[in-house]
């Protein structure tokens, strides 16, 4: 539901705009809003599970969330909806590192534990694409509100089994919050995830985007040396100096900031220059889904015991790499789906499951059972930073390319699709530069094993 959230309410925009009657430039704050609260909350969100037990941070969650929901889909008017974006990020900043870090203590001396990852991994890697398929169904039958109300099918029922079924652990010694650590924290990741929308909407110039950014570094620096100081830190830094969880957490961000840009552009080509409804847009990426909801169980039940961490990570990296070059070699104004735009997402629903599924287990592997919402903390915190410098990085190419390839060349008609295109296909490339990155870190920081040391603190239990 969080991550299906990150794409559904997109394709509901352009109805929303309308009903709503908001400018184009104020759009991105239906994002940026749940974006901005949901990034610079979730090492928050999971200290909380860890300190007071994730059952009822993950139901209260569930329950919060909900009634954002709802908000959102009763908001008469454009600030209403963005408060009720705001308050979804901050109960998915709740939710999302409790769902994790019940998954990792529930089945951590568990036979199953390669099982649980491989179906998270699945549900977690295609949300995003089921939220295209999911918004376009709804937006077409219904309206742009059923992309808030269908968060209540999942939420509620969840509530209640999870009320039932859950076990409730908090931490006997109950720690004190490091009130500081958590200032620095929330202050520095909201400054990063603002100044990347900034540089998206306003470029990297704009004085806002420089200062935003600027703060982040200087706040997040801050912030990691304020954890080597205090005896009972917001994130123990020993969860991501360990080269097996510090590599997983690097993949996750390089993979996403990719990731993010094939939904994306993708997007607009199919529905900009194949013509494509947002229903038919969202059923054009069901081939890439379903080889992840096969692939990701497969890989993490059969393939990581046997070959381990960083041999799959690099496979899909490569993977990841060959699907942007295809794409960046095959679309132009004549291209068609079933020759140019498949062949790159059967790849990609092979690679993303080989990145996410191990690096998703590895970066949760070990810990002590009361900092594991910390560490599945991270594992959020880094797709959403991965998406924000994905989104402005790339977007900032495809505009510049764009606008290069216009100039100098004499008016036509067809002109503006062109340049669109070829836009498209450069921020392709740097898209496979990433991934080509990312597998230069699986290669020198990943280990072979699949996955770190135990890890226990003093008094608790290893999980």
């Amino acid at each position: 539901m969080v991550v299906l959230d990150s794409t559904i309410v997109n394709i509901a925009l352009p109805s929303a705009q309308e009903d709503l009657g908001f400018s184009t430039g104020n759009r991105q704050w239906i994002v940026t809003a749940y974006a901005l609260a949901f990034g610079s909350l979730l090492l928050v969100g999971g200290k909380i599970g860890d300190i007071f037990g994730r059952k009822w941070t993950f139901v209260g969650g569930l329950v919060g969330f909900s009634v954002a929901s709802v908000l959102g889909g009763l908001a008469p008017s454009f600030g209403v909806l963005v408060a009720a974006r705001a308050l979804q990020g901050v109960f998915g900043a709740l939710l999302a590192p409790s769902a994790l870090s019940i998954l990792t203590v529930t089945f951590a001396d568990s036979p199953e534990r390669p099982k649980a990852f491989g179906i998270f991994a699945a549900v977690a890697t295609a949300g995003a694409s089921v939220g295209l398929l999911l918004g376009g169904a709804l937006t077409d039958a219904l309206s742009w509100r059923w992309c808030l109300y269908v968060n209540l099918v999942i939420a509620l029922p969840a509530a209640v089994l999870a009320a039932r079924l859950i076990v409730n652990e908090a931490n006997p010694q109950r720690p004190r919050i490091d009130v500081v650590g958590v200032a620095l924290a929330c202050t520095g990741l909201f400054a990063l995830v603002f100044g990347f929308s900034k540089a998206e909407t306003d470029s990297w110039t704009a004085t806002i985007t420089i200062v935003s950014l600027a703060a982040a570094v200087v706040l997040l620096t801050a912030f990691v040396l304020s954890q080597r100081r205090v005896a009972q830190p917001l994130l123990p830094l020993h969860i991501v100096w360990d080269r097996a969880r510090g590599g997983a957490y690097s993949a996750i961000i390089i993979a996403g900031s990719s990731v993010f840009g094939v939904f994306l552009f993708l997007t607009f080509f199919l529905q900009n220059d194949l013509g494509y409804s947002p229903l038919k847009t969202g059923v054009a990426f069901l081939p890439m889904t379903a080889l992840i909801f096969v692939m990701a169980p497969t890989i993490q039940t059969k393939i990581l015991p046997r070959v381990g961490v960083r041999p799959l990570v690099m496979t899909g990296m490569t993977l990841g790499a060959l699907a942007m070059l295809l794409f960046f070699a095959q679309l132009d104004p004549d291209s068609t789906y079933a020759a140019d735009v498949l062949p790159g997402l059967m790849l990609l629903g092979v690679g993303m499951p080989c990145i996410f599924a191990p690096s998703f287990a590895t970066a949760t592997l070990g810990v002590a059972r009361y900092e594991a919402g910390v560490a599945s903390a991270m594992v959020n915190t880094c797709q959403q930073v991965g998406g924000a410098v994905g989104t402005a990085v790339l977007s900032t190419i495809f505009a510049n390319a764009a606008k290069d390839y216009a100039q100098g060349r004499a008016p036509a008609p067809d002109l503006a699709r062109a340049a669109e295109i070829h836009g498209y296909t450069v921020a392709f490339t740097a898209g496979a530069v990433l991934f080509g990155i990312g597998l230069l870190v699986a290669a020198f920081v990943l280990p072979r094993a699949a996955g770190p040391a135990p890890v226990a603190g003093p008094a608790v239990e290893a999980a």
